[in-house]
């Protein structure tokens, strides 16, 4: 099926067309004829499916087919992501589509000046792009108006749940007046995901293109059980002796993220940083970096498990098991996209067995172990027999998207509006 045949304008279509795609995705193909016609959507998809083609392009197309002047401040079209990735990478894809036709598009995000970020908003927007955080601190400066919302969007919406982000999107939907068509897009389901829906959604169209929390039947899942001590070596020792030339490693902490850096150069193997202590500017960098060949590996934390947009990435590697089982299936999203082949390799260490039998459980297959000669784990037989024997350590669930405590995020909320109330008056003053 192809994007002509959804009606789209030729202009859409040419431009579409410049930037390779041809034929639908399964979750464009259920989500489209639907969103042109309106309706909310929850949606369930893994990353790398042609999402944000899904949601943007009928946006795009019924904002093009009612053009509105564009007034101070004002936004036609709110999508939400929980990274500052995420949120670069949807705005990049959407100027794409828009090559040839007459829309303004932004994204606001963190680790960038609120003050040329001010300047876009001002010229009023028909699409903007933004991370919850960033976009409460504009709407509470009087930066942004939502009072004229036409369309809603959430992408990759657990995540935002998983960082906390629950009390800040209550804050911003109390801002918005209207009734937008809402499109909450997902790879993973929770109950309290299932709650948000019921909030937010009008008699939504659900739409799943794979079983819920699975994995792309593109990605080859392998395991190596490995001593915590030994697993740079081992990292090191795979990269070399299968010559991997391109490896996106996730670890859970930004000082392991920091050291096997330092230790992979010590190695010879060129390495890049991208976690949370580092500005936006110098993770671009790193991104281009491992992108453009020049690093052959990049280390970071889950704050690049959403939004990397990786042609070709052929290896991830969990150096550390994630603290949710959901996580893994985000993590390893970033290879076997678009239909490509992909290799998800996990380090498990004795005191991580228990989370690898949580994610075998998620996605619903056992994963195949590899011994690798050398790296034998010590004293790690009887631990596997108790965890598959008793209940006790078999039944016990892992840890859920659990709900931010609301009272302590709504004091952070009015804290930061005192701040920033402070920071208005000064500015009167003077």
């Amino acid at each position: 099926m192809s994007f002509s045949s959804q009606s789209f304008s030729p202009e859409i279509v040419r431009a579409l067309t410049e930037c390779g795609y041809e034929k639908l995705t399964p979750i464009q193909q259920q989500a489209i004829p639907h969103a042109r016609r309106g309706q909310d959507i929850l949606a369930n998809a893994q990353t790398g499916t042609g999402k944000t083609a899904a949601f943007s392009l009928p946006i795009i197309q019924q904002i093009c087919d009612n053009p509105k002047q564009r007034n101070r401040f004002n936004v036609r079209a709110l999508i939400l992501a929980p990274t500052r990735e995420l949120a670069a990478q949807i705005a990049k894809n959407i100027e794409d589509y828009t090559k040839y036709v007459s829309l303004n598009v932004a994204a606001i995000y963190g680790g960038t000046k609120m003050s040329s970020q001010e300047k876009k908003l001002e010229q009023g927007l028909d699409i903007l792009v933004a991370t919850p955080g960033r976009l409460l601190e504009h709407m509470e400066l009087n930066n942004v108006s939502l009072a004229n919302l036409e369309f809603l969007v959430f992408d990759e919406a657990d995540r935002m749940l998983d960082m906390g982000f629950i009390s800040d999107i209550r804050m911003i939907m109390s801002d918005i007046r209207t009734q937008p068509q809402t499109m909450l897009f997902s790879a993973t389901f929770s109950s309290q995901m299932n709650k948000l829906s019921n909030e937010l959604l009008r008699k939504p169209k659900r739409i799943s293109v794979s079983p819920e929390n699975a994995t792309a039947e593109t990605v080859a899942h392998v395991v190596y059980p490995v001593d915590e001590d030994r697993k740079r070596e081992l990292l090191s020792e795979l990269i070399g002796k299968k010559n991997w030339k391109q490896v996106l490693v996730f670890v859970n902490y930004k000082e392991t993220a920091n050291e096997l850096v330092k230790e992979l150069k010590l190695d010879g193997i060129k390495a890049v940083l991208c976690h949370g202590d580092k500005a936006q500017s110098a993770r671009r960098r790193a991104l281009d970096e491992f992108k453009e060949g020049k690093a052959r590996v990049m280390v970071a934390t889950e704050v690049a498990a959403r939004g990397l947009d990786i042609q070709g990435l052929p290896h991830v590697v969990n150096y550390d098991m994630p603290f949710l089982a959901e996580d893994y299936v985000h993590r390893i999203g970033r290879t076997g996209r678009a239909g490509q082949e992909g290799h998800a390799v996990s380090f498990v260490s004795r005191e991580e067995e228990l989370t690898l039998l949580q994610v075998e459980k998620l996605i619903k297959q056992r994963i195949r172990r590899i011994q690798l000669a050398g790296y034998e784990p010590a004293n790690r037989d009887a631990l596997l027999q108790k965890m598959h024997t008793k209940s006790a350590f078999k039944d016990r669930s892992g840890r859920t998207n659990n709900p931010t405590d609301q009272s302590d995020a709504e004091r952070r909320a009015r804290l930061r509006r005192a701040v920033l109330n402070k920071s208005k008056i000064t500015k009167l003053k003077k």
